[in-house]
């Protein structure tokens, strides 16, 4: 087939090799333009533009999608399908139906759960437990059009949003391959269900903020949705902290108790923290804070200009005080 293909990040780079090596005639590629990047904020092309550029494919970089002169490059590229992963813009009406099949869009869950921009992140911050990938078509009302197919995969435990998303880019690549097989056979896609809806809105920075009133798993969920971007973070006397790295914890630190009738009575068991508050500062090798059910165990931290260090070394250096809290 002749594809357009649009897209921008690294996830979106195996669908595009996908369709290479499977022989379809890849006519051009769409990305966002080159944008601010690094310390020195020079330009730089997306990932997705950088490979087209390397590969000699065509390379179209409209700011938005509706720009009169993209629209009649579309046109005059006559794709017999337009194949989008993660692209970032809003495909006009006046676009949906040039392609002779249609747009394909690659998104990562499974529709009609977290529609919008941020599936990976929101399915691991709720808790999830499977996400998945899902091939559909392009309609006017965001991420609802009939589907072609989807796969099912397992969220690991204590998997990131970084490394799930790695994952589901390989399967929604295959997907894509053997959806477009299916169009090429006449299939046609279902409709999506009317429940099971739920949103996918971009994270916002302050919403990777801890909020230590909340149950520890709440949190450690948190911090796995949010890595590695925007990257949960907390406070400590005015210091922002990014988080990398985090696990529920059981430990309960040494504590007083005495000898009575039926045993030794020990006070760690029913020993509680104000969330925030470190329960022990290093023991053995832990760095362990309290939460508003429950305790967590900080593994990685960050400190403005420097490298993700492990949490204990980092207590250690700084010699956090006794009854630090973190907010």
């Amino acid at each position: 087939m002749r594809v357009l293909f649009a897209g921008t990040p690294t996830s979106a780079l195996p669908t595009l090799h996908a369709l290479l090596d499977a022989g379809h005639d890849v006519v051009a590629v769409a990305s966002n333009p080159d944008a601010p990047s690094g310390r020195g904020r020079h330009l730089a092309a997306s990932p997705v533009a950088a490979e087209a550029q390397s590969l000699g494919l065509p390379l179209l970089q409209p700011a938005k999608a509706r720009e009169p002169w993209f629209v009649d490059a579309v046109k005059d590229l006559a794709p017999d399908v337009a194949v989008i992963v993660a692209w970032g813009c809003l495909i006009p009406d006046s676009l949906l139906d040039v392609p002779t099949h249609g747009w394909v869009n690659v998104h990562f869950s499974l529709l009609p759960a977290w529609r919008g921009a941020a599936p990976v992140q929101r399915a691991i911050m709720a808790g999830d437990k499977v996400s998945g990938v899902t091939t559909f078509e392009l309609v006017h009302d965001l991420d609802a059009g009939p589907v072609y197919r989807q796969v099912p995969v397992e969220i690991a435990v204590g998997e990131a949003a970084g490394e799930l998303l790695d994952r589901l880019a390989v399967v929604g690549a295959d997907a894509l391959v053997a959806t477009l097989d299916d169009i090429a056979s006449g299939v046609k896609p279902t409709p999506q269900p009317l429940e099971g809806v739920s949103l996918a809105p971009k994270v916002t920075s302050e919403e990777a903020r801890i909020d230590w009133t909340r149950p520890a798993a709440a949190i450690v969920d948190q911090v796995r949705g949010v890595t590695p971007q925007p990257g949960a973070w907390t406070t400590l006397n005015g210091t922002r902290l990014k988080v990398g790295r985090a696990r529920i914890s059981n430990y309960y630190p040494p504590s007083l108790g005495w000898w009575g009738p039926e045993g030794y009575f020990d006070l760690g068991f029913f020993a509680s923290w104000s969330p925030g508050s470190v329960v022990e500062e290093v023991y053995p090798d832990s760095l362990i804070v309290g939460t508003g059910e429950g305790k967590v165990m900080l593994m990685s931290l960050q400190t403005p200009g420097k490298a993700m260090m492990d949490a204990v070394d980092w207590a250690r250096g700084v010699r956090l005080p006794p009854k630090a809290r973190f907010e």
